[in-house]
């Protein structure tokens, strides 16, 4: 790789890129909240279990959109580092290519998180907002992310996610095939580091932007503050006890 130009001047351009769609992104989502009499709002949250291709579609763009909102935030100081390191490089647009590669993994946890909707909206877990309905599922989800928090995996891929350049150093692949395999090693790891709150999302409701709001500040929050692998700690205690909490009361 060579000596590392640490130095590097800023890359305003990418930087404007990514504050543009994580802005759009939002604004799409607060769009389709504001009035879900639309007929695309109405086509994202199906009334019914017996969805078409159009539902599908739809929900797969709201999910994409939505997972790109809420992680390319904490994921920019990965990425405006790799573009520092990389300023000399000849390759163009390798930035854009690993930046790009990162949101695959998160467009492949989209379509995931499209057939489980469907999957819980047809057992009647889950409203048409994709609000939990049971007690049970809200408890068992809350629970599950907070232990979740204690794992080896979550604490593995946490730590990448906190040291962009320990990751970058580490894997760093010369051309545009490199930064395409970085994106993804990069994506992989933040994917292991916060599926598990994603999946809080059937708790509120992708709907509920203060809920959706508050999963990604905490997600930026545990990645990039000295003091964001206590915090996340500090979180699983708390989903469990809320999960449990929520247990109980339909238990007693």
């Amino acid at each position: 790789m060579g000596a590392l130009p640490l130095q590097a001047q800023r890359p305003l351009g990418l930087i404007a890129g990514m504050l543009i769609c994580t802005g759009l992104g939002w604004w799409f989502l607060a769009w389709a909240v504001a009035d879900m009499s639309r007929p695309f709002a109405q086509l994202m949250m199906p009334m019914s279990a017996a969805w078409t291709s159009d539902n599908l579609l739809a929900a797969f763009i709201m999910w994409t959109v939505m997972m790109a909102a809420m992680m390319l935030p904490s994921s920019m100081p990965m990425i405006l580092t790799f573009a520092r390191l990389d300023h000399r490089n000849r390759t163009p647009g390798r930035s854009i290519v690993f930046a790009c590669a990162y949101l695959v993994l998160w467009t492949l946890f989209s379509v995931g998180a499209v057939l489980t909707q469907w999957a819980l909206q047809a057992k009647g877990l889950t409203s048409p907002m994709m609000v939990s309905v049971s007690p049970w599922l809200s408890a068992a989800l809350l629970v599950s992310a907070g232990v979740f928090q204690f794992t080896p995996l979550k604490h593995a891929c946490l730590r990448r996610c906190r040291s962009p350049m320990g990751f970058l150093i580490t894997e760093w692949r010369e051309g545009t095939v490199g930064a395409w395999r970085m994106g993804l090693r990069h994506g992989s790891y933040c994917l292991g580091c916060c599926w598990a709150l994603m999946a809080l999302l059937f708790v509120a409701g992708v709907m509920n932007l203060l809920w959706v709001g508050a999963l990604t500040v905490f997600v930026a929050a545990e990645k990039l503050l000295p003091w964001g692998h206590r915090l996340s700690h500090a979180a699983g205690v708390a989903m469990v006890v809320a999960g449990c909490w929520v247990a109980l009361r339909v238990a007693v």
